[in-house]
């Protein structure tokens, strides 16, 4: 009797893990799918937004040359 209870427990358990792993494979390339979308178009705007951190930065070294030219050029 023992052995009976216990291959129909064994049978149940690995019906149930088996069929548990099936829904979660495709729960995650779902989760997978969203999270490629959502951060596609987060990337770009980062992208955007490091160019235009660039171009500011040049822009304020450019502004530190023209003010150190033009204190040397008081100096002298």
């Amino acid at each position: 009797m023992k052995k009976v209870v216990l291959s129909l427990a064994l049978v149940a358990f690995l019906g149930l893990s088996l069929n548990s792993c099936r829904e979660t494979s495709n729960e995650a390339e779902e989760t997978v799918e969203a999270a490629e979308k959502e951060t596609e178009g987060a990337l770009e705007k980062m992208g955007k937004s490091v160019d235009n951190a660039v171009e500011e930065t040049k822009e304020a070294g450019e502004a530190v040359e023209d003010a150190v030219d033009d204190i040397d050029n008081d100096d002298n």
